[in-house]
């Protein structure tokens, strides 16, 4: 077990967990469910986590597959972790990766800069097209009421409104006499009707 204490209230701490007795007893279909169980059980008991709380304990994915590279009948013996205390969280990391996990975190590790990258320039050349937009406007706008808004864009928005209120009042007036026509027309038709009615009986 090796122990290192930083400054910034970080515990370091090495192990060597055995997870052959535990795995053991456990069905052959539960063996590396129980293998992740025993190394956080492992981990709160000698990092002193309050109450024992599993919840607190953060297990690297890398150390997740290192356990189920081999499936769910069949994990490893042991595993050689390092655990790293900050606050009441506890994180798991693998100490030795193997050539296949080692190439799997370099190449996340690669991907995640360049997309770090890409977001900071695609960050910059927004600002810099923001900043051209407010000079720009800046330039452009007249607010005499001091509202925060543009006069003319003001204006604009005034003339669409009121060009969709006079656009609605049209179709009520044509609704309308387009339903007092059909009323005209009707009762003549219903005369009409009675009356072949009559003549019928």
């Amino acid at each position: 077990m090796a122990e290192k204490e930083k400054k910034d209230n970080k515990l370091e701490r090495e192990y060597i967990i055995p997870l052959r007795e535990k795995c053991r007893v456990v069905p052959r279909y539960k063996k590396t469910n129980k293998a992740v169980k025993s190394i956080k059980e492992f981990i709160a008991r000698h990092m002193k986590v309050y109450d024992r709380d599993l919840n607190k304990i953060k297990v690297d994915k890398y150390v997740n597959e290192f356990l189920w590279a081999r499936g769910i009948r069949n994990p490893p013996h042991q595993i050689k972790v390092k655990a790293i205390k900050t606050g009441d969280i506890v994180r798991v990391e693998l100490v030795d990766y193997p050539d296949k996990l080692k190439f799997k975190k370099l190449r996340a590790e690669r991907l995640g800069k360049e997309a770090k990258e890409t977001i900071e320039s695609k960050k910059t050349m927004m600002q810099k097209a923001k900043e051209t937009m407010q000079t720009k406007r800046e330039d452009k706008t007249e607010d005499k009421d001091k509202d925060g808004l543009d006069d003319k864009i003001e204006n604009k928005e005034k003339e669409k409104t009121s060009k969709i209120a006079e656009e609605k009042l049209e179709k009520q007036a044509a609704k309308r006499e387009k339903h007092e026509a059909k009323a005209e027309k009707n009762p003549i038709q219903k005369k009409k009707e009675h009356s072949k009615g009559d003549d019928k009986r």
